[in-house]
């Protein structure tokens, strides 16, 4: 029996992990079509511009939930360290404690990122971006709240890549451990 998705998000939910486990250039539209249940005709339907389209979608669904749950808190926050505290514990939440890849930085390294090089530079240069200005805020120089930043992000995604080529889940969680005492965070999670 064929199952429909009900709304878009879930659509684009499981749009996104059939990126995650196949890749873009793997996700073709019979696997697509397959874990949503949905035929070329009602895909196409939704995404006329097909499995770029689709792509993009996805990346911009995951934006809006990292806008909402990591870089609102880093702007928004009257204490910063609580709002760099709340991007761990989202980020932490989000990619499952290393369970999940990161889907925006596995398209950065396949050989699609020029069709999303601008979605893909703009999601990690705002993290970065807002990051730095929470810790500059927190009183760090802001050439040292900068560099820390990147570090940061760097090694959030890094933790995802070896936690999965280790298949230890473990290195995620002491790589956040180690990134809130640097960060200047009580160092239990």
């Amino acid at each position: 029996m064929r199952r429909i998705a009900p709304d878009r998000d879930q659509l684009l939910g499981i749009v996104a992990e059939v990126f995650r486990e196949h890749g873009y250039e793997g996700a073709s539209l019979a696997l697509i079509g397959e874990a949503t249940g949905l035929g070329k005709g009602s895909l196409y339907h939704f995404f006329p511009g097909g499995k770029e389209e689709m792509a993009r979608a996805v990346i911009a669904h995951i934006d809006g939930w990292f806008e909402d749950n990591v870089f609102a808190p880093l702007r928004d926050s009257a204490d910063p360290l609580a709002g760099i505290d709340q991007m761990l514990e989202a980020t932490d939440s989000y990619f499952r404690s290393g369970r999940r890849v990161c889907l925006i930085g596995a398209f950065a390294l396949d050989e699609s990122r020029d069709l999303f090089a601008g979605q893909i530079r703009d999601y990690f240069g705002r993290w970065v971006t807002h990051l730095a200005d929470a810790l500059a805020r927190s009183g760090h120089p802001p050439g040292e709240a900068g560099e820390l930043a990147e570090e940061a992000v760097a090694g959030i995604q890094g933790a995802l890549t070896l936690a999965r080529a280790a298949n230890d889940l473990e290195v995620f969680s002491r790589a956040l451990r180690r990134l809130r005492m640097r960060l200047g965070l009580a160092a239990n999670i």
